[in-house]
């Protein structure tokens, strides 16, 4: 055998290890299929080659049960699983929580017996329902939370590996565990070394830094996932960044290679209050709702890039991302250049890879952006499934 096609061969095996190093966390939302015409979302629009790893938004808890919240959450579990026909390394997670609030996780860890009650239900609705693991997304704990999500982490960590070593040659089901990027609320509510320690992963959520909230606390101009902290940035706002957030988690105990940084698919629109169009300019409320997704002060990338028709984009050096406006909307969201950069920056720091929220709200279809299918998810999978150069001694 000659040495060029021994050195073929290292340089391929070299490159599948490194491609697998890497998660690329997707995002699935039950709710999207309520969307109209071509913003409806179901499984059927998911290329399982694109994503290590699916997780379906959400489950909620009853009467210390993991339950569906759709009508149909059992039909669409079984047609995200079935994906894994054509990708037999996809993994898909069950997320739990989210916007649904804190309470039922209160009711769950007020004591042992309840936890342990709710554990069991969770390993039990897993595999009934054929998924690879939980991601367990209880936004916003308290200060009086802190210590019971840690242990709820902790018992379904334990409960996870004690059915694999009871199952031989079953794989342990995964747990990740969603945490939000402000510094406020990592103190409050999520002791990050005893999380890291029982999750295998934490999907980060590096956005939503800026947006106009319903309390009236952010009246002005700012990207939703700036990578470094803005001209405009002073005291607390010099934490609104990705950069900032990252380094934080890792200081409070995260193993870098545990942290999934969050990507938005989304922007985060203002409308303005004046002729002032810059990052920082005063807002008067949230944007415009988007033709599809109907929501105050968020658009999906497919309906920014109607909006760019006839706008004027702007990037912003320092902080690596564009924004648009056009009359008195402004939006700042992600393109396919600032994804690159973000996914060269993990990989710079050594993270475990990058999750997408969500698959619903990329330009899935191809048919607004002249970009082709998920422009944003495929240009981050073509950037972490670039080998780096290998120097030949």
């Amino acid at each position: 055998m000659s040495g060029t096609v021994i050195w073929t061969g290292v340089v391929a095996l070299i490159c599948l290890q490194h491609v697998s190093t890497f998660k690329l966390v997707c995002y699935f939302t039950n709710w999207s299929q309520y969307r109209e015409t071509a913003g409806r979302f179901v499984p059927d629009d998911i290329d399982p080659d694109l994503c290590t790893h699916i997780i379906y938004a959400f489950a909620n808890i009853k009467d210390n049960q993991i339950v569906t919240t759709e009508w149909n959450d059992m039909s669409t579990y079984e047609s995200i699983n079935s994906l894994k026909s054509r990708n037999p390394r996809l993994k898909t997670l069950l997320s739990i929580g989210g916007y649904l609030g804190s309470k039922s996780f209160r009711n769950v860890t007020k004591s042992p017996a309840t936890r342990s009650e709710f554990v069991a239900s969770v390993v039990q609705f897993l595999r009934e329902n054929s998924f690879d693991g939980l991601d367990l997304s209880w936004q916003y704990p308290e200060q009086s939370d802190r210590r019971r999500l840690a242990n709820l982490v902790k018992d379904l960590y334990y409960a996870f590996v004690t059915e694999a070593q009871n199952n031989p040659g079953m794989e342990k089901l995964l747990l990740s565990v969603a945490v939000p990027a402000g510094k406020e609320a990592i103190d409050k509510g999520y002791d990050i070394m005893k999380i890291s320690s029982s999750a295998d992963f934490l999907n980060f959520l590096t956005f939503d830094f800026h947006g106009y909230w319903k309390d009236g606390s952010h009246k002005y101009t700012g990207h939703t996932s700036p990578l470094q902290k803005g001209k405009a940035d002073s005291g607390t706002a010099s934490s609104y960044n990705v950069d900032y957030a990252i380094k934080y988690l890792i200081s409070k105990g995260a193993p870098a290679e545990k942290i999934i940084m969050g990507i938005p698919t989304y922007g985060q629109t203002f409308t303005l209050s004046s002729t002032q169009t810059v990052v920082g300019a005063v807002a008067s409320g949230p944007g415009t709702p988007g033709a599809f997704t109907k929501t105050e002060g968020i658009q999906a990338y497919y309906e920014i890039c109607s909006f760019n028709h006839g706008a004027k984009k702007v990037w912003i050096d320092e902080q690596a991302v564009p924004y648009s406006y056009k009359g008195n909307q402004w939006v700042g969201y992600e393109d396919v250049a600032s994804v690159q950069i973000k996914v060269q920056y993990m990989k710079n720091n050594h993270l475990g890879g990058i999750m997408i929220w969500a698959l619903d709200l990329d330009d899935f279809s191809g048919s607004f952006c002249n970009e082709g299918k998920y422009p944003l998810l495929g240009a981050v999978k073509k950037e972490l499934d670039k080998e780096e150069p290998i120097s030949v001694k």
